[in-house]
């Protein structure tokens, strides 16, 4: 899928340094002004290790996908099935964990691309539903998934170091 010079591609294993640079650099500039410094360092380092990332990329139940604008890194995307999803929403569902897009590409529908990527793998393997959590502190998110026909449907908390902060988990029903 590529639009532009933006190109959306499928990460592999041995993408593991890749896909821990992008979602380390675009975790820290989605929310380091609005948590503590101690508990983004926390979930830094505990949420993106080499172990950590390399159990997620080999699950058989998630996939990666990185936004390349040539040969940088811009974003990525993580989506789940079956046991791998963050929540049991069933078999007919695909979640959207992930979608992180580096600030300085904010505006150029990167976002977009990498969820009508998520939307092209949900159809793929019939499901109907696709599912995400998104932080009630987090607007602009939560105005993107709207926009893309996604409705409040429960809440869950999300630990970020010491702070249990409230994720709104939003739904899109599939035609």
């Amino acid at each position: 899928m590529t639009t532009n010079t933006i190109a959306i591609r499928k990460a592999e294993p041995g993408d593991l340094v890749v896909v821990q640079e992008i979602a380390r650099a675009t975790f820290f500039e989605t929310f380091a002004a609005t948590n503590t410094e101690a508990d983004m360092q926390h979930y830094l380092t505990e949420k993106f290790t080499d172990a950590a990332i390399s159990a997620e990329l080999n699950h058989p139940n998630s996939t990666f996908f990185i936004a390349w604008a040539d040969e940088t890194p811009i974003g990525y995307l993580k989506i789940n099935t079956g046991p791998a999803q963050t929540e049991p929403q069933g078999d007919t569902a695909l979640e959207i964990e992930r979608i992180y897009v580096r600030n300085a590409y904010h505006g150029h529908k990167v976002g977009q691309l990498l969820y009508e990527q998520a939307l092209v793998s949900a159809r793929q393997q019939n499901k109907t539903q696709l599912w995400l959590g998104v932080w009630e502190e987090n607007p602009r998110a939560i105005r993107f998934y709207e926009k893309n026909g996604f409705v409040a449907f429960d809440k869950h908390i999300f630990q970020l170091g010491t702070d249990l902060q409230t994720d709104i988990l939003m739904r899109k029903i599939l035609a």
